[in-house]
């Protein structure tokens, strides 16, 4: 039968583990605690940020659209303040069908909005925030009728990136200020995307001649932002 001295033993080697569950538990519930509290300054920061830049993305809408507001309707173009494009809808008048040279309305259009929509951009409550100023090139899906979708696809991508240069090279001969002419190339880029972002009819089908537009778009750098905060 065990002794009284015995169990005592016995039950002295179990008092330094569990001692030691109770440490470990511990620093369990410390660290546990620690990456919630890191997650939850990350969260704030990331929502910080966005809220920042949804209140910058409204402004900027808001000047283009106070500034455009009268030559929209007869430039055929909109702003779309989700994606804080300005895009000019009328094909007939950027392109003749399968050419890359500016028709002259497009030309006295691109001289008319350019030098305001830059100078927009080029102010001191945007410029700082802005990523990335696309000139974006679309096209329809369609060739010529013998041509294969695959085909056609890729003349239509080297169209719209001829189209798009051309535009660049357009609105950066007609600046006439050396250090605005030296922001736009850091800042301004051409984008052919070919047929890649269409636009449909209601039913579905293809609207070939929305899908034939150029759009100005602007990217705020919130994207960066974010990943620079999730990176540290």
């Amino acid at each position: 039968m065990e002794s009284f001295s015995q169990k005592q033993d016995g039950e002295s080697q179990w008092l330094p583990i569990s001692d030691l569950m109770s440490v470990l538990m511990m620093v369990f519930l410390l660290i546990a605690v620690s990456y919630m509290l890191k997650v939850y300054l990350e969260k704030e920061k990331i929502q910080e940020v966005a809220v920042t830049y949804n209140k910058l993305q409204n402004k900027l809408y808001e000047d283009l659209n106070l500034e455009f507001e009268e030559d929209l309707k007869k430039w055929n173009a909109e702003i779309d303040k989700a994606s804080l494009s300005v895009r000019f809808k009328s094909p007939d008048i950027l392109f003749d069908m399968g050419s890359a040279n500016l028709k002259p309305e497009f030309k006295s259009i691109l001289a008319d909005f350019f030098p305001r929509f830059i100078a927009i951009l080029h102010k001191d409550d945007y410029r700082n925030d802005i990523d990335e100023i696309r000139i974006e090139g679309h096209t329809s899906s369609y060739w010529r009728a013998e041509t294969t979708e695959d085909k056609a696809y890729i003349y239509n991508m080297e169209l719209s990136q001829n189209r798009t240069r051309n535009v660049l090279d357009y609105v950066l001969r007609n600046e006439t200020d050396d250090e605005l002419v030296k922001w736009i190339r850091l800042n301004v880029t051409a984008n052919g995307l070919s047929s890649s972002k269409l636009i449909f009819n209601e039913d579905g089908t293809q609207n070939r001649e929305l899908s034939r537009r150029v759009e100005f778009r602007v990217k705020t750098n919130a994207e960066k932002r974010i990943a620079k905060i999730l990176g540290e």
